[in-house]
């Protein structure tokens, strides 16, 4: 059986930060640099977030985690991010990426928000499909060499206030 929870339990924080340097180390090559930057968003998401405006949910197939997803503030008061969505490659096939991502989306409309924004990279086909399937954007993308690897990384953008 599979479900999203809320973030609240010991161990979904390394979780998060382990699952994704593994997943994106072994399916494309990614050095440490990658898992760095996901221990810094968690970080910041474990020791200053505001309950109201930013959460995070875990998916569980069989009570064992198998995917993640956080809504953090934007740079600006109206924006939210949607950040480190991460599905193990076992629990793909289930629709948990689109229902993590449903769900973060949910929240930052209940939370008041106007717009989600999130930063990925071409390469990730499945995520890019459901960003695209909900509505988000395509508002820039640029050539960079991150992560060990040349890449395309790309800015998406949702309207919360359409189709609400």
């Amino acid at each position: 059986m599979d479900t999203i929870r809320r973030l609240d339990q010991p161990g979904d924080l390394g979780w998060i930060v382990q699952a994704n340097g593994e997943i994106y180390a072994k399916e494309h090559g990614w050095d440490a640099s990658y898992e760095a930057l996901v221990a810094r968003i968690v970080a910041d998401y474990a020791t200053g977030h505001d309950p109201e405006r930013e959460a995070g949910w875990i998916a569980e197939l069989d009570g064992r985690r198998v995917g993640s997803v956080l809504c953090v503030a934007g740079d600006e008061e109206d924006t939210a991010k949607l950040r480190v969505l991460v599905v193990d490659p076992a629990a793909r096939g289930r629709g948990l990426g689109g229902r993590l991502v449903d769900t973060c989306i949910a929240f930052a409309r209940d939370a008041g928000y106007r717009r989600m924004v999130l930063w990925t990279v071409s390469l990730l086909a499945s995520a890019r499909k459901i960003y695209q399937s909900r509505g988000f954007q395509l508002v820039r993308q640029e050539e960079i060499h991150k992560f060990g690897h040349d890449l395309v990384g790309q800015d998406w953008a949702l309207d919360l206030r359409a189709g609400s």
